[in-house]
């Protein structure tokens, strides 16, 4: 078992799934002190970085089970530098009003980071983001080489596409205990990702692990919230987009489908690859 938890971890991750947007309700309140936001000087350390992840106020989607470990199937995804200026001014307008609003993964409040331009799209925007094919959960030992496997077989032949944004939306994880302010992709590129999602069900129906939601909307998530703070960020969000109207383009970001990636505890898989200049 030990050797099995340093190759996969110690068990379940805390990765968070999100659902469809929902119409809110009353959200569940989490028992946690979060610890004051810290002052922008500190994010000149990388080490300020590692430290506020290791302080993270997100709490399971599942329980932990010694044992199980977590199984995510997603779409590795890196935001250009020219886009980035675009969509940090976005943000900044939406933390201002929304300032609740914390950075995916990194969980630093987000209106500490609009106070450097720089840091805001270094920190918000500089990391890998994931397009989720399945939901995150957790699977035996056992299961671990046959999800693998299977996975290698159905998804490894991908041709090379691209993938557009287009939409700001808001998303609710299952339990309704965190916000998300996502950017989703309702064209280029939907058709082929729907496909992946139906190959990675198949997957999930084989093993009994629960697939993904009926009408699954492919997104990426830039900043969450605690609570179910949909309807107010929605809000927000329309009222900034009609601001905007005129200054919009058509796709909020776009990029290439490079492969699929597996995460099974802290071990990643490589499902399929598409070769650079390609």
């Amino acid at each position: 078992m030990e050797a099995l938890k340093s190759c996969y971890g110690d068990g379940s991750s805390d990765s968070d799934s999100e659902s469809v947007p929902s119409a809110p309700t009353s959200a569940h309140s989490a028992v946690f002190t979060p610890l004051p936001p810290p002052p922008i000087s500190l994010l000149d350390s990388s080490t300020f970085i590692d430290l506020q992840i290791g302080q993270t106020t997100r709490v399971r989607s599942f329980p932990h089970v010694d044992g199980n470990y977590a199984l995510h199937v997603y779409i590795p995804i890196n935001i250009s530098s020219p886009l980035k200026k675009e969509i940090s001014a976005f943000l900044k307008k939406v933390s201002s009003r929304e300032p609740s609003l914390n950075v995916v993964d990194v969980d630093v409040p987000l209106n500490i980071l609009c106070q450097n331009d720089e840091k805001l799209e270094q920190v918000a925007l500089g990391r890998e983001f994931h397009i989720s094919l399945g939901r995150t959960v957790p699977i035996r030992v056992h299961q671990i080489d046959s999800v693998i496997s299977m996975l290698k077989q159905k998804l490894q032949i991908q041709r090379q596409f691209w993938i557009d944004f287009n939409k700001w939306e808001v998303f609710l994880n299952d339990d309704q205990t965190r916000t998300f302010l996502s950017v989703e992709i309702v064209q280029g590129g939907l058709i082929e990702i729907t496909k992946q999602i139906e190959a990675v069900n198949t997957i999930y129906r084989l093993h009994n692990l629960p697939e993904f939601y009926k009408d699954p909307r492919p997104h990426i998530s830039l900043a969450w919230a605690p609570g179910d703070i949909a309807h107010s960020l929605k809000k927000v969000v329309d009222e900034e987009m009609k601001c905007a109207v005129g200054k919009s383009f058509k796709s909020i970001c776009s990029c290439k489908f490079k492969g699929i990636e597996c995460k099974v505890g802290k071990k990643a898989y490589a499902i399929c690859k598409i070769p650079d200049g390609q």
